[in-house]
């Protein structure tokens, strides 16, 4: 594979997509590989994006080749980017989708790029069916399995939900990576200090864009219980709201917990990560539904224990006992978890398995994932 296009948001975009297509083009590259990142001039629509900015602050990144070109509403866009890759002949073109909305763009670039005869064209696919379905997700799926050679899923459940579109195409399962681009672990009592937290409380951190399928609801509900409110334990809320704030205020309010519920309604930088998480005990994820997470392996690197929801492909991740919990995303089983937790001082133990874990969740073994699945594929 002498030359390789990736597709997908990059600098000067913000959050995990931008930091995980970067880490993955960059391990490309350190294989000996050409490898540029093809990114957007419009990614959202401004009415369409909920958050305060979709862009980062941070420098770009000097070591990759970054091409700002696609619009991701405008057709003749579309048909421009993809007659100048066609031209170009690169040997693989990938294509990450994580929504419907891009179907349309993504789909007709690759229907496009393929008429060379030559171009091999993968999607890595962070979802088939999307957390927060609208009408019309089948429809534009469709139009974009159809696409593309062949598939890279992240999860299992992605893989099975990919045979309601496509049974016959190749494709594989290759776990999301760690989450190794946030720089290096602090200790708890400088990352306390950082960040301005009590050292004698522990902290239970819920991390990442908070939207409804996340279950912040069933968090406040299970910290709210009575055996964990006699512990000296504190509730992280880290993220921006991509959802109305009310109803989680007025939860922790009838719940009494508003001294014990630190919110951070900020989007987090990079450089800014590290200190949350070195600072908290335990990460949870009690998710109503889910692929995989990018939250799951930024814990991974930073060796911190996990309770995850059994939901999408996060119990694929965590094995239960051993690096942390899986549960039902229901109040009373995270309570549960999170008492046994944090009473019998599980905290070392779970930090052992996750050392144990984290090899299998390598870089290098989902590049070498991504050439056995381009090697069986005919362009």
């Amino acid at each position: 594979m002498d030359k390789i296009i990736f597709i997908g948001t990059s600098h000067p975009y913000r959050g995990g997509l931008a930091a995980f297509n970067e880490r993955l083009a960059g391990e490309i590259k350190s294989t000996g590989h050409s490898v540029r990142i093809e990114t957007f001039i419009l990614q959202y629509p401004a009415i369409l994006f909920p958050g305060k900015t979709q862009y980062s602050g941070a420098p770009v990144p000097g070591h990759l080749e970054i091409k700002r070109s696609v619009n991701s509403i405008w057709p003749l866009n579309w048909i421009r980017v993809g007659r100048r890759i066609r031209k170009e002949k690169p040997d693989l073109v990938i294509l990450r989708y994580w929504l419907p909305f891009m179907a349309p763009c993504l789909g007709t670039i690759a229907r496009i790029i393929r008429k060379n005869g030559h171009t091999k064209i993968i999607a890595l696919l962070d979802n088939i069916i999307p957390h927060e379905k609208r009408p019309g997700d089948r429809a534009l799926t469709a139009y974009f399995v159809n696409s593309v050679h062949g598939f890279i899923a992240m999860s299992r459940s992605v893989l099975q939900e990919l045979e309601m579109f496509d049974s016959k195409k190749p494709r594989i399962f290759s776990p999301h990576p760690v989450f190794d681009n946030f720089g290096k672990s602090f200790s708890r009592k400088s990352s306390l200090e950082n960040l301005g937290l009590d050292s004698g409380y522990r902290y239970i951190l819920f991390f990442g864009l908070v939207r409804e399928y996340k279950g912040l609801d069933i968090m406040i509900k299970a910290f709210a219980g009575k055996k964990l409110r006699k512990m000296k334990i504190k509730l992280l809320v880290v993220g921006e709201f991509y959802v109305p704030r009310a109803p989680y205020d007025e939860l922790i309010k009838k719940h009494g917990l508003e001294k014990d519920i630190i919110i951070h309604p900020h989007f987090v930088p990079d450089s800014e990560v590290a200190n949350w998480f070195c600072a908290s005990d335990i990460i949870a994820q009690p998710y109503k539904s889910a692929t995989q997470s990018g939250v799951t392996q930024i814990a991974y690197h930073f060796n911190k224990p996990m309770l995850v929801s059994n939901v999408g492909g996060l119990p694929e991740i965590i094995p239960h006992g051993k690096a942390g919990y899986v549960v039902k995303p229901e109040p009373e089983e995270v309570a549960e978890a999170l008492l046994d937790f944090f009473s019998n001082n599980r905290y070392d133990e779970f930090v052992n398995g996750i050392k144990a874990e984290k090899d299998k969740f390598s870089w290098d073994k989902m590049v070498k994932n991504l050439f056995m699945l381009a090697e069986k594929i005919k362009s």
